[in-house]
């Protein structure tokens, strides 16, 4: 697993570095809800207590713990008490389904299921961990969820990255926490960087554009991780007014286009960071905070100490420029799949991890992602990106969501074709998008079938779960 100390013990605990900060900033406030609010001292207290009520349950340093808990002040005493314990977490999505949760659990095998946090009781001291601080669950978007292991040292470069360069974090920095912390995404950049860096963290159970507008509005929030469904649900809301103490917005989980981005700007006077990421990485690739430039086709750069490359089918490495793909070494990144080893290998070879995606590189560093290289239609031998199909759909005034995907046919071997949700009151057809994107694309990229939809099927952090997408009956014949 990762680099130990002597003894055979992690040379270092996320719960020693989350515990120092929380004595630096003891009096200020960590963590802010509706109807209450705990200071760093106090949160630190009650993960000690909880860590001190899992030791009297037999939970040992090593041990495995499953959480599965709604965002709150319960979840983090829950995750900040097992790391305390010297648990290695495991952070379930709490609206996981009966079999999908049942599943996990059965890969996992943890010791201990936390479904409520009790945090009465004396201070427990922080024990020797013995094992990885997290196992995350792949949304499983593309297939059955896998348990990405990260070891201490991971996750403590993670946080140290989320927390500066990319968000360039204060103690004074109130940061909305509206994604899903179950997911790598809201666990670091909404609430563990957040903490390391002494800052506060205004949880929201759940998204909702009115209540989230309230918040932007009235809570003093400086910081706002969010993905792109959720900048385009606020813009769209009548109550929501920008947020007059917001300094920074930062997107991730899933693309967010350039003009929902340049809106949002428009609209807000704030930036969107926007980055890219994975739950075996959590974010190697992102917009700082400090840069002053803003490429519509780049995702960012790679943060401190990560490394990319891209390589050809043959693994050759190409270059700038050149599309083929992503390759990241990253000291955030995860130590293997939990009792998988055919999956680790099949992305992790010499410290570096395979991403699958489709991408090119400036020479100045610049990451362009062109697509997911399973994704890729073949169009009577043309390659089609989805994401490029997309983008020209998003750009229609009256789509809201839109998802491009490839289809069987008989002689081209693949079509394209795309998956449309509406914005409200809009009224545009497929016929009409189809010739949109006709007069916009080549004549072998534009998509010839367009389905409306109400909703595109997404996972709880954004995802567009592509797998779920079919063609109605009478045209997929």
């Amino acid at each position: 697993m990762g680099a130990a100390a002597a003894g055979g013990l992690p040379a270092l605990s996320v719960a020693r570095l989350l515990e120092a900060s929380a004595r630096a900033h003891a009096g200020r406030p960590a963590l802010a809800w509706d109807g209450g609010r705990l200071r760093h001292d106090e949160l630190d207290a009650r993960a000690s207590a909880l860590a001190r009520s899992l030791d009297a349950r037999g939970i040992r340093p090593g041990h495995r713990v499953a959480i599965v808990l709604p965002n709150g002040w319960q979840f983090v005493v829950a995750v900040l008490g097992a790391l305390k314990a010297g648990a290695t977490v495991a952070p379930l999505d709490p609206l996981l389904k009966t079999g999908e949760r049942a599943d996990i659990l059965a890969d996992l095998q943890p010791a201990a299921v936390l479904e409520t946090a009790p945090a009465e009781g004396a201070v427990w001291p922080t024990r020797d961990p013995r094992g990885p601080a997290l196992v995350l669950y792949t949304s499983g978007s593309t297939g059955r969820p896998k348990g990405a292991v990260l070891s201490h040292e991971a996750v403590a470069s993670a946080i140290r990255s989320w927390a500066e360069p990319v968000m360039a974090l204060e103690p004074g920095d109130v940061v909305l926490a509206a994604l899903p912390l179950s997911h790598s995404y809201g666990l670091n950049g909404a609430l563990l960087a957040p903490l390391l860096a002494g800052a506060t963290v205004r949880l929201v159970e759940r998204f909702v554009p009115g209540t989230v507008a309230d918040v932007l509005q009235g809570e003093g929030v400086t910081v706002f991780p969010g993905v792109a469904t959720m900048f385009r649900r606020l813009l769209d809301d009548d109550r929501f007014a920008g947020g007059p103490t917001l300094r920074l917005a930062l997107s991730g989980a899933a693309p967010c286009p350039w003009d929902l981005a340049r809106e949002w700007r428009a609209r807000t006077g704030v930036r969107i960071l926007r980055g890219y990421g994975m739950t075996e990485l959590f974010r190697p690739i992102s917009y700082l905070a400090a840069d002053a430039v803003d490429l519509p086709d780049a995702i960012g750069r790679a943060v401190p100490g990560v490394e990319l490359r891209i390589v050809d089918e043959a693994g050759r490495v190409l270059p700038p420029g050149e599309v083929g793909e992503l390759l990241i070494r990253s000291p955030a990144a995860m130590d293997g799949y939990l009792d998988a080893d055919d999956d680790t290998r099949a992305v992790l070879a010499a410290g570096w991890f395979r991403t699958g995606d489709l991408a090119s590189v400036t020479a100045a560093g610049w990451v362009r992602i062109v697509g997911r290289k399973r994704e890729r239609i073949l169009r009577g031998g043309y390659s089609v990106f989805p994401p490029e199909v997309e983008s020209v759909l998003l750009a229609h005034p009256e789509v809201a969501e839109a998802a491009v995907v490839g289809v069987p046919h008989p002689e081209l071997g693949e079509e394209v074709a795309a998956f449309v949700a509406l914005r409200p009151g809009a009224r545009a057809s497929g016929d009409d998008l189809t010739a949109y994107c006709r007069d916009r694309l080549a004549a072998f990229k534009y998509p010839r079938r367009v389905t409306l939809v109400a909703a595109l099927p997404r996972s709880a952090t954004g995802k567009v779960l592509k797998a779920e997408l079919t063609l109605p009956r009478s045209t997929a014949e």
